[in-house]
């Protein structure tokens, strides 16, 4: 070979060198042996993909083509070396096992945690939960292996800096996404469906969190469409289609000791229809102390929604609770801004605050809930707090307000 020749394969080498350091590795779960056939497990195919990408020192990703990929339990664990993006096709579907006894540890079916600048993009999540639903225990006991033990569909922990978007869950067998101790996350174009009757169904569970968005997502599921668990801080919710489903949640709340405060949350713009409750602030009664502030709800629709606005401190699941002795969570700085639709039922406003710590800095704004059953128009029932109202409100609020013992 000539030295022209020597010195132009020199170069090519050297800009293929340039524009894979540049670019980083992208890894096709099929080249590491996925079939993505609906048959085959393609777990290891999946695990060998992801380390090769985690260990990548730039930018990399892991793509998922359109097929059917059987998926058991499984971690895409960091911390990687530089950023990741884990983009499945919009055809690629991951098939949970229905066996639980696959199901080896409490961190769900499929988890990514302890990611820096990571994205996840695309594909339809299956739970496939219907047998777990049959078999739920949790309105027998909320402690049971078969209720606190069943596997979420997708648990999001310790993620920073991070996106999820364009994904499908479905039919998860308890919470459908959990974010946990995450901070800087964005989730967006979420779409999670389940049927009315599933049992904890959860759409989106959000705790012991910094700094989490939730926009434009649609959910139809068994439970609540958006819940919030201890320590979640910075959180908007915006842009959210809920029904049906249980509505969405802060809480429930003082269920355990040293919880952490939740602050600073704004539930905007979204639109509930046929669900059990609207939005609603849950607390155990006979709880430890607790902190619950800088809660804010604005510009929601809601559509033959029962009880719409809800503050509930006497909150007691299935009797599982010691009822008539007072939560000692404080709830304070909650505002509810141009709630307007239709009730499901006759009491379309109803905020039971604790007699041990009654609520505090309570706004009504705007509130517009018409009841059109035959046994006459909305009413509010209040215990404890003493909101200050502005503008119209309707049904009337806290006009007669009661005082517990």
């Amino acid at each position: 070979m000539g030295s022209n020749a020597i010195q132009a394969a020199l170069i090519f080498f050297y800009v293929a060198y340039l524009v894979a350091t540049v670019q980083g590795v992208e890894v096709n779960v099929k080249t590491s042996g996925a079939k993505g056939d609906g048959d085959c497990d393609d777990t290891a195919a999946f695990k060998k993909a992801w380390d090769e990408v985690c260990k990548a020192t730039e930018p990399s990703t892991l793509k998922v083509p359109e097929g059917k990929y059987m998926l058991g339990q499984i971690g895409f664990l960091g911390p990687c070396k530089s950023a990741v993006t884990f983009d499945a096709a919009e055809g690629a579907k991951f098939i949970a096992p229905t066996d639980l006894s696959q199901f080896k540890t409490k961190d769900g079916w499929i988890l990514f945690s302890m990611i820096k600048d990571f994205t996840l993009s695309g594909g339809t999540y299956n739970g496939q939960g219907s047998a777990a639903w049959k078999i739920n225990k949790c309105k027998e006991n909320m402690n049971a292996p078969l209720c606190k033990n069943l596997p979420i569909n997708m648990n999001l922990g310790t993620l920073t800096n991070s996106v999820v978007k364009g994904i499908k869950s479905v039919d998860s067998k308890f919470f459908h996404m959990n974010v946990i101790q995450c901070k800087n996350l964005t989730l967006n174009k979420i779409k999670i469906r389940a049927p009315a009757d599933s049992a904890n169904t959860d759409g989106i569970h959000i705790g012991r969190s910094e700094g989490v968005t939730v926009d434009d997502a649609e959910i139809k599921t068994g439970d609540d469409c958006i819940s919030f668990g201890d320590g979640a801080k910075k959180v908007t919710i915006e842009n959210v289609k809920c029904g049906p489903g249980h509505g969405i949640a802060i809480g429930s709340l003082g269920r355990y000791p040293n919880e952490q405060p939740v602050e600073d949350v704004c539930i905007k713009n979204c639109k509930l229809t046929n669900t059990m409750f609207g939005v609603r602030i849950k607390t155990w009664p006979a709880s430890p102390e607790g902190v619950a502030t800088g809660m804010h709800f604005e510009d929601l629709k809601m559509v033959n929604v029962s009880t719409p606005i809800l503050i509930d401190q006497q909150y007691c699941p299935w009797n599982q609770c010691k009822a008539g002795v007072p939560s000692k969570v404080k709830i304070s700085d909650v505002s509810f801004k141009d709630i307007k639709g239709t009730s499901a039922t006759k009491v379309a406003v109803k905020l039971l605050c604790s007699p041990g710590v009654p609520c505090e800095k309570v706004e009504m704004s705007g509130v517009n809930l018409e009841y059109h059953g035959t046994n006459g128009s909305a009413i509010s029932e209040c215990c404890n707090v003493k909101p200050t109202l502005s503008g119209k409100n309707v049904p009337p609020i806290c006009d007669d307000v009661k005082a517990s013992a």
